[in-house]
């Protein structure tokens, strides 16, 4: 359960023996089912989740009773409210899982804890904050910019194969264009 995110933070910063074993002591595992609901609006938020197994949405719902699906979450990827929880205040967004899910949580307080005794995890956190801001910024500019065959192409390199595992309207959703629209581009791909 424990070798992704070892893995995964080795790839980002090089932290002592005794810091890595501090930071695996405060991670809880958590597992979710197909269809069931890890965050809902109003919720105040006290855990991030980093995905071992298994696939995650999370989406904003407007006063009309839209979606609109802000991230997925596949394996070694973090999700949560990120305002929410930074700030510890009530969400705004739904997180769901798409497939039966492993993860790993830690708690708001346990993250903190973690700052002041092991200072290189502020590293860690920040250079994953950095690149979240990075594809952020740019997903909005190619909403801007591309077509939907280009917007696409760069989903499924950001997200490899997820094209398997989620509905096409959710993807459709995600990239701000009609499931109709995204078949006919899928369709090219296939031919």
């Amino acid at each position: 359960m424990y070798t992704s995110i070892t893995k995964h933070i080795y790839d980002h910063i090089d932290p002592t023996k005794d810091d890595m074993q501090l930071f695996r002591s405060v991670l809880n595992e958590v597992a979710v089912s197909k269809g069931q609901f890890l965050l809902k609006p109003g919720t105040v938020v006290k855990h991030e989740y980093f995905v071992v197994k298994g696939c995650l949405k999370a989406y904003y719902q407007d006063a009309k009773g839209n979606r609109h699906i802000i991230q997925f979450a596949i394996e070694n990827w973090w999700i949560g409210d990120f305002d929410a929880f930074l700030n510890q205040i009530p969400s705004k967004l739904y997180i769901e899982a798409i497939e039966d899910a492993e993860l790993l949580s830690i708690h708001y307080d346990n993250l903190q804890k973690i700052y002041n005794e092991a200072p290189i995890f502020n590293r860690y956190f920040r250079i994953l904050t950095t690149k979240a801001f990075i594809a952020q910024q740019k997903r909005i500019l190619s909403t801007l910019e591309k077509n939907t065959k280009d917007r696409y192409i760069e989903f499924c390199t950001s997200y490899p194969n997820i094209e398997l595992r989620v509905a096409n309207y959710d993807i459709a959703n995600y990239l701000g264009v009609t499931p109709e629209n995204l078949s006919r581009v899928r369709k090219t791909f296939k031919g």
